[in-house]
């Protein structure tokens, strides 16, 4: 499939791109490769190929996330001057 001058035009006249005349062939040649690009992937047999989520086998080296600390917020806020429900209450700032 072969894509001409005038549907680079209306390409780039839907994606609101500003193409001047000099670029148009050479922009039809390269989308016209890619087209062709796509046909010769869309060709190959996937039947028994599994969908991957990324194309390398990594393992996250992150940590589990599991609890490690105790639970310390009446302590932290025996020294506040005033708490209410386990939220620090502070002077209203704005108005």
């Amino acid at each position: 499939m072969s894509i001409d001058k005038s549907e680079v035009q209306k390409i780039a006249l839907l994606a609101r791109l500003a193409i001047g005349d000099e670029d148009i062939t050479s922009i039809s040649k390269e989308l016209t490769d890619i087209v062709e690009l796509i046909k010769t992937m869309n060709s190959v047999d996937t039947t028994d190929i599994e969908p991957l989520a990324h194309p390398l086998e990594l393992f996250s080296r992150l940590r589990t996330d599991e609890v490690t600390e105790t639970d310390q917020r009446e302590n932290f806020q025996a020294n506040s001057a005033e708490t209410k429900d386990g939220y620090y209450l502070v002077p209203k700032v704005i108005e």
